[in-house]
């Protein structure tokens, strides 16, 4: 089953892909292209040349997954990035975005707390609020 959770990492393949490929290929085209060990557990997102399919490929454990979907009009957007190895490291929120349709550069966050590790910061927190 498929969930999208911050611990993952997520990966976006740098180049359009004929998305009659199918476990073996896509599987091939992560190690072989993006240099990466699909059995991390990570998720690899492949988008094609029109943007309006897209493929996800995750390793559960006992065996490969793949989420596929086509959309009937419109497109997915792209986020902009610096690809590395074969592909865009990308958070599970802008996966999110992207397969929800909202526009990436109109998201607008607001001020949270960022928790930095240390336990013995506890006054610090107290006087911040």
């Amino acid at each position: 089953m498929l969930h999208l959770s911050k611990g993952q990492g997520y990966w976006l393949y740098g180049e359009d892909t004929d998305m009659r490929k199918g476990f073996d290929r896509l599987h091939g085209l992560v190690k072989d292209q993006m240099h990466q060990d699909i059995f991390r557990g990570d998720i690899y997102i492949f988008i094609n040349k029109r943007r309006n399919q897209i493929k996800l490929l995750h390793w559960e454990g006992d065996g490969l997954s793949m989420y596929y979907k086509r959309l009937e009009k419109g497109t997915y957007e792209l986020p902009r990035g610096t690809i590395q190895g074969g592909g865009i490291t990308i958070s599970s929120e802008q996966l999110q975005y992207i397969l929800s349709g909202i526009i990436l550069n109109s998201i607008k966050r607001r001020k949270r707390y960022v928790h930095t590790g240390n336990l013995h910061d506890e006054k610090t927190l107290c006087n911040n609020t």
